[in-house]
């Protein structure tokens, strides 16, 4: 497992809520809202800079085609998070983000993790070129730090 990131790799953030019903049997947030945590700074992002606009139909849009997550500690009811994440790639056609989950006002990696997407046209089954106006707004987000 690679270092968890720090706060200051991070160019956009979200703040996220434990809710009671994030909590397993265990009594810790289960695993799979780690990737919850991660979709909603994704979603935030892509609202944020309005990636939406560069449809040129209903039917494209954005595609997750592999996601990890590493779970570096427990979490317990009740939390405040923060979900930061930066662009470490753009390729000719998917981009890559990277996540992390901290204990809110703490540099205490709770999670993180990457996802890499495309732009896709769900009609044709097939992704599309990165256009240079959406390149130019995913490389603004690559974060402070290597």
């Amino acid at each position: 497992m690679e270092a968890p990131p720090t706060r200051d790799r991070c160019a956009f953030w979200i703040p996220a809520t434990v809710r009671w019903a994030d909590m397993d049997a265990l009594g810790h947030v289960n695993h799979t809202k780690y990737f919850t945590y991660l979709e909603s700074c994704r979603t935030a992002f892509f609202d944020a800079v309005n990636l939406w606009r560069f449809r040129e139909h209903p039917r494209q849009g954005i595609a997750v085609v592999h996601a990890a997550c590493n779970f570096r500690e427990q979490v317990r009811y009740p939390a405040e998070l923060e979900v930061g994440l930066r662009v470490t790639r753009v390729g000719r056609k998917s981009f890559t983000l990277e996540y992390g989950i901290f204990r809110k006002g703490s540099d205490v990696v709770v999670g993180d993790g990457t996802t890499v997407a495309v732009w896709m046209d769900f009609d044709a089954s097939r992704a599309l070129p990165i256009g240079p106006e959406m390149r130019r707004i995913l490389e603004g987000y690559q974060g402070l730090a290597a």
